[in-house]
């Protein structure tokens, strides 16, 4: 049985849809802290019914955040041990707990996390975009977030009232061959996932129900990102003739501007052989 341990904060993730995707170690958190934090008593009542689990719980939310960490920071230095969680997922992520987190840090309180489910995450891994690096921006914020939006892949939050806009915003501002990933209702009962081009996303939204539930958007790299990514492994597989594959990504990286770690990645790639066909027979003097 797990024992948490005196003046920490325990930042932990809880499913973002299917209450089966809980961890143990989450769930045996949650039971032994001295206290629960979370965005809404009443979403997190549902989780802990599930297990069992009758730890008080104290609201965290935006509204109240700056003087509710105070009390919960006071708390922590008195030695009780806090499990902060928000409604779904990861705290800290479009979520409140961020600057609870921050005074913890700033007080020497230990902080210890949880991890588990993240919507930006779940969307990510179910992409299928292989580009080495991302940004997460969170919730849309319409004209700010479009002038910010460049090559690099983007992972999106939107609300379904706005998602139809947003899309067609993305799609105006990026062009048609712009891929997206749209992920709805993520591990719930109607998830969809759905990989297209922006051309075809309104489209694809105008389906039944589809424009119902929460959203994830994932944007994959432009083709501006991807060129650089072929020049750089174009030039790396020239140096790795005579470089170590660290020595040849690091001075690729230099020549190119593409990121040192997404073309040591590349070196390390398995090298695919042609098969090889048998050399016939040499032929018998008659």
């Amino acid at each position: 049985m797990t024992r948490t341990a005196a003046g920490t904060l325990y930042v932990v993730a809880t499913p973002i849809g299917n209450l089966a995707d809980s961890s143990a170690r989450s769930i045996e958190v949650l039971r032994a802290a001295d206290l629960i934090a979370c965005e809404d008593t009443r979403t997190s009542r549902t989780l802990l019914a599930r297990h069992g689990i009758a730890t008080e719980l104290v609201s965290l939310h935006q509204h109240n955040e700056a003087f509710q960490s105070g009390k919960l920071l006071d708390l922590l230095l008195q030695g009780k041990s806090i499990a902060l969680i928000s409604d779904a997922g990861t705290p800290g992520l479009s979520d409140p707990g961020a600057r609870l987190v921050e005074a913890c840090h700033r007080e020497d309180v230990r902080v210890t996390p949880i991890p588990g489910a993240s919507a930006a995450m779940a969307a990510w891994s179910a992409s299928g975009f292989s580009s080495p690096q991302f940004r997460f921006a969170g919730f849309f914020a319409g004209k700010a977030s479009l002038e910010k939006l460049g090559a690099e892949p983007v992972i999106l939050y939107e609300a379904p009232h706005r998602i139809r806009d947003t899309v067609i915003a993305l799609l105006e501002r990026l062009g048609p061959e712009r891929e997206i990933v749209i992920g709805r209702e993520l591990t719930k009962k109607f998830e969809e996932v759905a990989r297209m081009r922006l051309a075809e996303a309104p489209a694809w939204l105008e389906g039944a129900h589809r424009q119902d539930g929460e959203f994830v958007l994932v944007l994959g790299p432009g083709p501006e990102m991807e060129r650089d990514l072929a020049e750089g492994e174009r030039v790396l597989k020239i140096l790795s003739d005579k470089l170590p594959a660290g020595d040849a990504a690091r001075l690729a990286a230099k020549i190119t501007g593409v990121s040192r770690n997404a073309l040591y990645k590349v070196s390390l790639r398995p090298v695919s052989l042609r098969p090889v066909s048998p050399r016939p027979s040499p032929k018998k003097p008659k």
